[in-house]
């Protein structure tokens, strides 16, 4: 959640996709951690690569809703996370959600397409 540090660092032109160890962006970290105001700043970034998998399959979209982030969920939504992408457990994002507003976010875009 330091979000002068993230700054610095698209300021300075460091990938906005990089992965940790486990295959984890930025933007999973911040969804996961329900930094909101980082996941916009990150969700502005032209490259950024929004369904991007860790080495779980879990996406950013899956951390937003496992952590109950509607807010962030919602965000994401809006810039067209996939709804659609397994992880290697075979889970959507909606089978990790837990609780009522961040599944009927991702049912409602579901059942839009």
């Amino acid at each position: 959640g330091n979000l002068s540090w993230l700054r610095e660092c698209l300021d300075n032109r460091v990938g906005v996709n990089g992965l940790d160890k486990a295959g984890n962006t930025a933007l999973y970290w911040a969804c996961h951690g329900g930094h909101k105001d980082v996941v916009d700043v990150l969700l502005a970034q032209a490259n950024l690569e929004l369904n991007q998998q860790n080495k779980l399959g879990d996406t950013a979209l899956h951390a937003a809703a496992w952590k109950g982030y509607a807010d962030i969920v919602e965000m994401l939504l809006e810039k067209g996370a996939r709804t659609d992408l397994k992880n290697n457990e075979k889970k959507l994002a909606l089978d990790m959600a837990t609780n009522a507003a961040c599944a009927s976010l991702l049912k409602k875009k579901q059942n839009a397409g």
